[in-house]
């Protein structure tokens, strides 16, 4: 599978009206097929996780966008199954505190950058300044429109000290958010993640549309380029993005470091 087809080059502008929300029936193979697929993908990421993590001087920053029902926490959970949680860390940024409000936009975000070795995942991002702030009108416009800059100089430090980063927009329709906000409601497992608020929100869909739009164009560069992954069926999803971290990594070629002893000359009594 080719998913530079997935990528928002540098430069590029982009649309989330003329990019798919799903793939057809038989991409990858089918269902089927990408599901086993997907769970070979997931062991090799999980190999590869191994050799970043005891080589311990990169690191790799996924970060996990999308509208309401998008499936972040379904991704985090599919594709990181074969994972070792001890060389994974993830953030799931919510409503700033007041020790975070009291610093700068990004201090929060910093701090919680994946360390050598490590594989960071930010669900939502320092993006939500971006997107919600401006959707909700929370600062003025000059003040949000000059975060893209800040944030561009940001994920270029990380890049710089080491930090592989990879973006993913799960791109879903709005009949596909109907139909999964409904069988919240319809299922009572389900009723915990049903929040009220998530109508409201789905009235600003346009502006979240136009926010993202926007984001995207002006934030995907070499160093932290973009993936607009169709999110309707949520197999694509998985497949896809399992395939593109597998590249990530396997680009960084990570190895296990090399002990100053002889092995063969040691005996353990």
């Amino acid at each position: 599978m080719d998913v530079s087809s997935y990528l928002v080059p540098a430069g590029a502008s982009f649309d989330p009206e003329t990019w798919p929300t799903r793939e057809g029936d038989d991409f990858a193979g089918g269902k089927k097929a990408a599901r086993k697929e997907l769970a070979e993908l997931a062991g090799r990421l999980g190999e590869l996780q191994a050799r970043l993590y005891a080589e311990g001087e990169r690191s790799l920053l996924i970060v996990l966008q999308g509208m309401d029902t998008a499936g972040k926490d379904g991704t985090i959970r599919h594709v990181f199954r074969a994972v070792n949680p001890q060389g994974v860390r993830v953030t799931s940024f919510k409503k700033p505190t007041a020790l975070e409000l009291a610093h700068d936009y990004l201090w929060r975000v910093h701090r919680h950058a994946p360390e050598r070795g490590e594989i960071g995942i930010f669900n939502r991002s320092h993006y939500e300044d971006v997107l919600v702030v401006r959707v909700h009108d929370l600062v003025p416009p000059q003040v949000w429109g000059r975060r893209y800059d800040h944030i561009n100089a940001f994920e270029r430090l990380l890049a710089h000290e080491g930090t592989r980063i990879v973006k993913f927009f799960l791109h879903i329709s709005k009949d596909e958010q109907k139909r999964r906000l409904e069988a919240r409601l319809e299922n009572p497992k389900k009723h915990w993640k049903f929040n009220p608020a998530d109508l409201s929100e789905r009235k600003r869909w346009d502006d979240y549309t136009a926010a993202y739009r926007e984001a995207i164009t002006r934030t995907t560069t070499e160093h932290a380029p973009w993936y607009v992954v169709p999110a309707d069926r949520k197999w694509q999803r998985n497949r896809i993005v399992a395939q593109v971290l597998v590249e990530v990594l396997e680009s960084l070629d990570p190895q296990f470091p090399r002990v100053d002893f002889d092995p063969e000359a040691i005996h353990v009594e």
